[in-house]
């Protein structure tokens, strides 16, 4: 099989562990390769006669199953609801103390959602006052339980001006970069992007947008806090609260807390960073993606065996 092939399977099979076909248009945006447009068509439509991916409309996937389609186009339907939210949530938040980007990430970043998807938000802040805004953003957090709207405040990925590189560099992460859609914070987002270039390795046909990124907000209560933190008092009040904080996860990691969705809370804490632990989720989906493009490669050699 040409390695055009495999690529296009590749990136399918990444898709299919969440059950998400592509149009021909992702398909090429997601290729770890780039190809010539009609080389990549040949190949794709290729795919399609040999039966090794299906087509449904415009879509294309690993499984011969066409209610993945209608399941897509339920959930970018759901998705574009909860970006007009999620887009809302963006313009309060940015007006708190030291936030200075802010960007739809998980599964609404990639344009789907379901009744149980909550809005994850990845957040950029000043250097050295990551631990601050955190702590006031889920100060703020523990309110909207009271009004259960606790799913759309789901902050829980902060990095701040002082380290923008993404650090863990693989196929999942370089898919999370180049698929945020940023709300709020151009300059920072365009210095985000600026050094996290190593998703190109990764995706070299995605560009990385920030055109939908506002300029920062500011508020009167913003302004008051910075003011109040900006010298020795305030870094090391940083610094306490993270030691509090990550004190408080290591707890609940030890306990095997769950949040709502049933998955095992886990947070990889630093000075410049607060994130979701890479062993817990990331680590696992990779693994699942390699076995995946495997037995994607396995099956088609036995057809081409038989």
């Amino acid at each position: 099989m040409s390695e055009i092939k495999r690529n296009i399977l590749a990136t399918l099979a990444y898709f299919d562990l969440f059950n998400y076909p592509l149009t021909i248009d992702e398909v090429y945006l997601f290729l770890p390769v780039k190809y010539d447009q009609g080389e990549f068509g040949y190949a794709l439509r290729s795919l399609v006669i040999e039966r090794q991916l299906y087509k449904f409309d415009k879509y294309y996937t690993l499984k011969n199953d066409p209610f993945l389609i209608e399941r897509r186009e339920k959930g970018n339907a759901k998705a574009a609801e909860m970006i007009t939210i999620a887009r809302k949530v963006g313009d309060l938040l940015i007006c708190f103390p030291y936030v200075r980007g802010i960007a739809i990430s998980g599964s609404l970043s990639k344009n789907f959602a379901d009744d149980d998807s909550d809005i994850d938000l990845f957040i950029i802040t000043a250097k050295n006052r990551l631990w601050i805004a955190r702590t006031i953003m889920h100060c703020f957090k523990k309110l909207t339980f009271l009004f259960k709207k606790e799913h759309y405040f789901c902050m829980n990925y902060y990095i701040d001006e002082q380290d923008l590189v993404i650090h863990e560099k693989n196929i999942y992460t370089a898919t999370e970069v180049a698929t945020l859609m940023p709300l709020h914070g151009e300059t920072v987002f365009e210095q985000f992007y600026s050094a996290n270039g190593w998703t190109r390795d990764y995706l070299p046909n995605k560009c990385l947008r920030v055109a939908t990124a506002k300029p920062v907000k500011s508020s009167l209560f913003k302004k008051f806090v910075e003011w109040l933190f900006n010298n020795r008092m305030g870094y090391s009040l940083d610094n306490m609260l993270m030691k509090i904080t990550s004190k408080r996860w290591r707890k609940k990691m030890l306990l095997k807390k769950r949040n709502n969705h049933g998955i095992i809370l886990a947070m990889d804490a630093g000075k410049h960073y607060a994130k979701p632990d890479p062993v817990n989720f990331q680590a696992k989906l990779i693994v699942s993606y390699q076995n995946k493009v495997s037995q994607v490669m396995e099956r088609c050699a036995d057809t081409v065996a038989h």
